[in-house]
C-alpha cells in the first residue's frame, strides 16, 4: 500500500502542523475537530503559517494554493474512511486517545495505519484498542512542527516492521530526520531531557544561581539554543508537570518526580508563555 491521503485527528498546535507539513509535502489531508468553531480557527492558523513562509520565500503563492487545496477540514470521523494514514493528536489523555482508536478501527480501511502522536503515553494501550495492534505505531512529532526537523517514531511489541517502514518513509518525505524507539516511558527524547529540566529546576529553587544565569551557562556553555527554564515557559509548565507525572506513575524512577516548584507554578497558572508568565514575564 501506498501513502497517499493522510488523517489528522485534531487542529489543535499539533494537529494543524501536521497537517500543514503532509500538504506541503503533496499529501491529500483530511483533518478533524470536535466543532466548526475549533475547525475554523485550525484551518484559519494553517493558512497563516503558509502565507509566513511565502512571506519568508520559503514556498510560492502557487505552492500555498496548490497545498490549501489538497486540505479538507471536518467533523465528522468518517470521512477518514479512505485515508492510508490517520494520525490522532487528541490532548494527552488516555482513556481520549483510546476511544479515539476504538472508533477509527471501525471506520478505516483494514490495510490502514493508526498512529498516536504523544509525548509520553503508552502506544500499547491504545493498540490494543484495535484488531490490528500490528499497524499502530506512535508518532511523536515536535513543536512547532513545521520547524522541528525530528520525528520519534514509537514501535511497540507488536508494531510489524511493514509499518515501520511505511512510517519511515511518510516521515522522511516530510523532511524530517527519523529515530526509533522502544514503547517505553518518555521514549528517547524526553526520557534524556526532563531529568536535565528537573535540575534547573531544583537549582533555581535552592538559589544556586539565577534563572537568567541558569539559562545563559547551558545555552552559551553547552551550546544550547535557548536555556532550560526558557524552554520550560516555551513548552508549557502544565504539559512539562504532566508528562513527568505521566512517566513516574510508570516507572517509580525518583529521576522524573515533579519538583515542587513547577506543581506551584501549575497551580498558580503560571504556565509559560502560553498565559504570559512563567520563569519569565511575556506580557
Amino acid at each position: 500500500m501506498a501513502i497517499k491521503k493522510i488523517g489528522v485527528v485534531g487542529c489543535g498546535l499539533m494537529g494543524r502542523g501536521i497537517a500543514e507539513v503532509s500538504v506541503k509535502s503533496g499529501y491529500d489531508v483530511v483533518v478533524s475537530e470536535i466543532n466548526k468553531e475549533l475547525l475554523d480557527k485550525g484551518m484559519a492558523a494553517i493558512n497563516q503559517s503558509l502565507s509566513k513562509a511565502v512571506e519568508k520565500g520559503k514556498i510560492s503563492e502557487s505552492d500555498k494554493a496548490a497545498a490549501l487545496g489538497r486540505i479538507k477540514g471536518t467533523t465528522d470521523m468518517q470521512d477518514f474512511k479512505d485515508c492510508d494514514l490517520v494520525v490522532e493528536a487528541a490532548i494527552e489523555n488516555l482513556d481520549l486517545k483510546k476511544k479515539i482508536f476504538a472508533d477509527l478501527d471501525k471506520i478505516c480501511k483494514p490495510d490502514a495505519i493508526l498512529s498516536t502522536n504523544t509525548s509520553c503515553l503508552s502506544v500499547m494501550d491504545v493498540a490494543a484498542m484495535t484488531k490490528r495492534p500490528d499497524k499502530v505505531i506512535g508518532c511523536h512529532f515536535f513543536n512547532p512542527v513545521p520547524v522541528m526537523n525530528l520525528l520519534e517514531l514509537v514501535k511497540t511489541i507488536t508494531t510489524s516492521e511493514e509499518t515501520l517502514s511505511m512510517a519511515t518513509g511518510w516521515g522522511k518525505s516530510l523532511g524530517k530526520t527519523i529515530i526509533v524507539a522502544p514503547d517505553r516511558p518518555g521514549f528517547i527524547v524526553n526520557r534524556a531531557f526532563l531529568p536535565y529540566i528537573v535540575e534547573a529546576f531544583e537549582m533555581y529553587e535552592q538559589g544556586v544561581a539565577s534563572k537568567e544565569d541558569i539559562d545563559i551557562g547551558v545555552q552559551l556553555g553547552l551550546n544550547h539554543p535557548m536555556g532550560p527554564l526558557t524552554l520550560a515557559d516555551l513548552l508549557g509548565l502544565d504539559t512539562l508537570l504532566f508528562i513527568m507525572d505521566a512517566i513516574y506513575a510508570e516507572t517509580k524512577n525518583p529521576k522524573f518526580i515533579a519538583p515542587v516548584l513547577l506543581r506551584k507554578m501549575v497551580t498558580a497558572g503560571h504556565l509559560g508563555r502560553k498565559t504570559g508568565k512563567g520563569f519569565y514575564n511575556y506580557t
